[in-house]
């Protein structure tokens, strides 16, 4: 069959192959790793009921427990207002104050470039953070008489018995 082109067979398939194990690096950027399951959203920490602010500021309702943080460094005010919090949730307190400070003066404060009332701003979102949340119900500034500006109203979570979910 001289003049007659040859007849090319199709090339075959290459067999399939298993993909190549992942590298350290990939494992490493989680490119194959599972998300975690977001934790379910947690209710905002409620202001204090009227009748309950009322009361507190008119001085018919007792402050069943105090902690005066100004004057603490960060770190050792934080410490000490996670142990107050728990003691009081245990005692069975159902509102506590906490006492910040308004932030003084710069001759107080040791200088001009010292941040002024870093408590008063920080401990309201410590009292947001995941490991004060199942202490804390709401909370609000405090009554002129208690501290205003400088102190919180901070409504205690019932601790809940040893049987309870």
């Amino acid at each position: 069959m001289p003049g007659q082109a040859p007849v090319v067979a199709p090339p075959l398939p290459e067999p399939a192959t298993p993909p190549p194990p992942p590298s350290e690096a990939t494992k490493a950027s989680g490119a194959l790793v599972k998300p975690k399951p977001t934790p379910p959203p947690i209710a905002p920490l409620a202001p204090l009921e009227r009748r309950l602010r009322q009361r507190l500021s008119r001085g018919s309702h007792a402050i069943e427990a105090v902690i005066d943080l100004h004057g603490m460094r960060q770190a050792e005010a934080h410490d000490a207002l996670r142990g107050f919090l728990h003691r009081a949730q245990a005692q069975g307190h159902l509102v506590v104050l906490v006492v910040t400070g308004k932030g003084g003066s710069p001759s107080e404060r040791g200088g001009l470039f010292e941040e002024r009332g870093v408590l008063r701003r920080t401990v309201p979102h410590w009292l947001r953070l995941p490991d004060l949340r199942p202490l804390v119900v709401g909370f609000e500034e405090a009554a002129a008489h208690h501290g205003g500006a400088g102190a919180l109203y901070i409504r205690m979570r019932r601790q809940r018995g040893p049987g309870a979910p």
